[in-house]
């Protein structure tokens, strides 16, 4: 009887321990989703609303909210501007993720290979991830004023005798999408070696080893060895700056507050941003929508092109077919 009553205490005590554990893991986690539903799922809600809404500001009258339906997206996608502004967009992003990636990729097995020996990396990864601390309208200024007809670059290309009369970046179509893009690249290339480092690090170093000994050379190991591993992290790098590119605004708008010469360095958040200065809140609900649209549709379709070799049969026939 006693052993009953014991083994019955703690069958309880174990049952209360559980249900306590699970009450207070549910309590710790409410917050977040309290603060994310107020400051960005309500939101997000809102803009969809707006999107299809009549709602601006002209002068001292407001004009709606009415309901157009889908004539603020009829409007946008009439509009010159709206695709002008999507493909600089595209061009920036480029410009500023293939030197990324490929200088990320190099430094990434260069400082992880074991045969070099490379002294003092911890300085080197500091180094390159410093500029990923400055704020991005800083650096988008320092680089303005750098490179301003007045600023010392200028100064010292004229006194080397490089030129005769300082040159206006701002002026120059292709000068002012590669600055943009140079600024975005030393800002992240560091954050994206440090990360493709810890992929190549998390290679078990036997693979490595068999490579080597079947008589692999270091492109044939990078190739099919390391890619191949690589590939989860490789994506999520993809992924996120892909949507870092799309979102691109803080560089550009300081950069260039003009938008360059015949508008060639706006970008969709500068017109989203253009829009909603103007009190025009259901073409800037439009806008945002299209952006999260064009967001989430390139994300799904790199990850599952990338992942189309472990997808189900069905889903391959349905890539297949798209295609």
């Amino acid at each position: 009887m006693e052993n009953a009553n014991v083994i019955k205490r703690e069958t309880l005590s174990t049952t209360r321990k559980k249900v306590n554990y699970a009450k207070w893991g549910y309590i710790l986690i409410l917050p977040f989703f309290v603060v994310y539903a107020i400051f960005s799922l309500w939101p997000l809600i809102q803009t969809f609303y707006y999107s299809f809404l009549e709602y601006r500001q002209e002068l001292l009258d407001v004009v709606g909210p009415n309901f157009i339906g889908f004539q603020n997206y009829a409007t946008l996608f009439s509009k010159i501007d709206f695709w002008k502004y999507l493909w600089n967009t595209i061009v920036l992003w480029l410009i500023c993720f293939i030197p990324q990636i490929v200088v990320s990729l190099l430094l990434a097995v260069w400082f992880t290979d074991r045969r070099l020996k490379i002294k003092g990396q911890r300085f080197f990864k500091t180094v390159i991830y410093m500029p990923n601390l400055i704020m991005a309208a800083a650096f988008g200024f320092l680089f303005m004023t750098l490179l301003s007809r007045q600023g010392p670059i200028m100064s010292l290309l004229m006194q080397w005798g490089w030129i005769s009369t300082p040159y206006d970046v701002s002026t120059s179509v292709e000068w002012n999408r590669i600055m943009i893009g140079l600024i975005n690249f030393i800002m992240w290339f560091g954050n994206t070696t440090l990360l493709l480092m810890s992929g190549v690090m998390g290679i078990d170093e036997d693979i490595f080893e068999a490579a080597t000994v079947d008589g692999a050379g270091a492109f044939r190991t990078f190739k099919d060895v390391t890619m191949p591993l690589l590939k989860p992290i490789f994506i999520y790098v993809f992924i996120t700056s892909l949507i870092g590119g799309i979102q691109l605004f803080d560089v550009a708008v300081m950069f260039n507050k003009a938008g360059g010469p015949n508008l060639t360095s706006n970008t969709l958040v500068m017109y989203l941003n253009q829009t909603f200065s103007t009190r025009n809140y259901g073409m800037s609900g439009a806008i945002s929508v299209l952006i999260f649209i064009l967001t989430a549709s390139l994300s799904v379709v790199v990850y599952f092109v990338s992942y189309r070799d472990k997808l189900p049969q069905k889903h391959k026939k349905v890539i297949a077919n798209g295609k």
